[in-house]
């Protein structure tokens, strides 16, 4: 070790150590010293600050990885305590000064000037071009999960897109993913699930959150729940499945969101579909679901179309020919229809839009199949007579994947 290195490693065992100090006096163990969440946050940054200087001044190798997933690791949970105290403590002095701040920034600012500092630990692990086995590239995902973290935690996804689009650049270079941690390879495709998820290419998100709960630990209830969070609507949409209750029993919190959903949806039941959504509403929108289970509504209303085209029967045989369903039904059977499962009164004009919604889906969710290369069910094949009051539907699988 050279002597440049060994300064280098003086200044990060002190500044830890000026760390240590400052935490166990905010916990009460340093004999009557005060501090602040603020204080460990600010000492911890110093420190997180030495030890990426060691990689860009004293050329610090790969075995010493772990220093910088604990120094980014902490730095981020002491941000968020700094936030939290902060706001405990009513200072917004700042923000009384200036019109121009983002309520949301300023409520968070030291994990915005965390997230910049794990931006640099990314970067670290992203431009080192030493050969693979001396290579600091093998921390890129844990500073990428934490970057994620981050930014999902600051209500801001949408800066994960650089990260992955810097990741991306560098690709030919990269380890692949199945020779790092599995815990960080489940995180990544977690999160990259939901970026996909929330860009609603469903297909894309549900390939990645299966990876992610294909590799998570069995016993790791809390990610698995996480997952399924997602994995659940992004099902709902691409292959009109629902959850069960086996698959949910591990998971009380799931159960009461996504069973009454489900329940609603298998039954035809527009009412109570509307309930369960209304009565999650809160937590879904925490979730960000809301407006993709809000989507649901429209196989339950594929489902009621459905019971009238099968409760319709069929035509009259003719000469010993086989008997064909009435294809033919006016719109006023779907609209009592409707009506009696929604409890509320809908005019035939509304009935005829919904209707045609769920035709038109046929053609959007083949446009879908087709750029995915993935079959998607649709909803419903015929057209409308709008002068006549008749929807005539297809002879041949008027609701695809249906049976009918």
């Amino acid at each position: 070790m050279s002597k440049e290195e060994a300064n280098g490693w003086y200044e990060i065992f002190l500044s830890y150590w000026k760390a240590v100090g400052e935490i166990l006096a905010v916990e009460g163990l340093r004999g009557g010293a005060k501090s602040s969440w603020t204080q460990v946050y600010e000492k911890w940054k110093d420190f997180t600050l030495l030890v990426v200087r060691g990689y860009t001044h004293h050329d610090f190798e790969n075995w010493t990885i772990p220093c910088l997933y604990v120094a980014g690791r902490y730095l981020r949970l002491y941000a968020i305590r700094a936030d939290e105290e902060r706001r405990r403590s009513g200072d917004d002095t700042e923000m009384n000064f200036s019109d121009d701040i983002e309520p949301e920034s300023e409520n968070n600012r030291y994990l915005v000037e965390c997230s910049r500092h794990l931006n640099r630990i990314f970067q670290i692990c992203l431009s080192d071009r030493a050969p693979l086995e001396e290579s600091r590239k093998w921390g890129i995902y844990y500073a990428i999960n934490l970057l994620f973290k981050t930014f999902f935690k600051l209500n801001n996804a949408s800066l994960c897109k650089g990260v992955l689009k810097a990741l991306s650049a560098t690709s030919k270079d990269m380890p692949s993913i199945d020779r790092f941690p599995k815990s960080q390879h489940v995180t990544f495709k977690y999160y990259e699930g939901v970026l996909a998820f929330l860009e609603e290419d469903y297909v894309k998100a549900e390939e990645y959150l299966t990876q992610a709960w294909q590799l998570c630990h069995k016993d790791a209830t809390s990610n698995l729940e996480l997952i399924l969070s997602y994995l659940v609507p992004c099902h709902l949409l691409t292959t009109h499945t629902l959850p069960n209750a086996k698959l949910l029993a591990p998971y009380p919190k799931l159960q009461k969101l996504f069973l009454p959903l489900a329940d609603a949806i298998k039954k035809a039941d527009l009412h109570a579909f509307d309930v369960a959504l209304r009565d999650g509403e809160d937590e879904f929108i925490r979730r960000r679901i809301y407006l993709t289970l809000e989507r649901g509504r429209g196989i339950a209303l594929r489902n009621l179309a459905r019971k009238v085209f099968v409760a319709g029967g069929f035509e009259d045989a003719k000469d010993g020919a086989v008997p064909v369903r009435r294809t033919r039904i006016p719109v006023a059977e779907f609209t009592a229809a409707i009506n009696l499962s929604s409890q509320r009164k809908t005019d035939s004009d509304e009935v005829e839009c919904l209707l045609a919604n769920m035709i038109y889906k046929v053609s959007l969710w083949l446009q879908w199949s087709f750029s995915s290369h993935r079959a998607c069910r649709n909803l419903m094949k015929g057209y409308i007579a709008h002068e006549r009051g008749i929807v005539v539907l297809s002879k041949n699988g008027a609701f695809p994947g249906t049976g009918v």
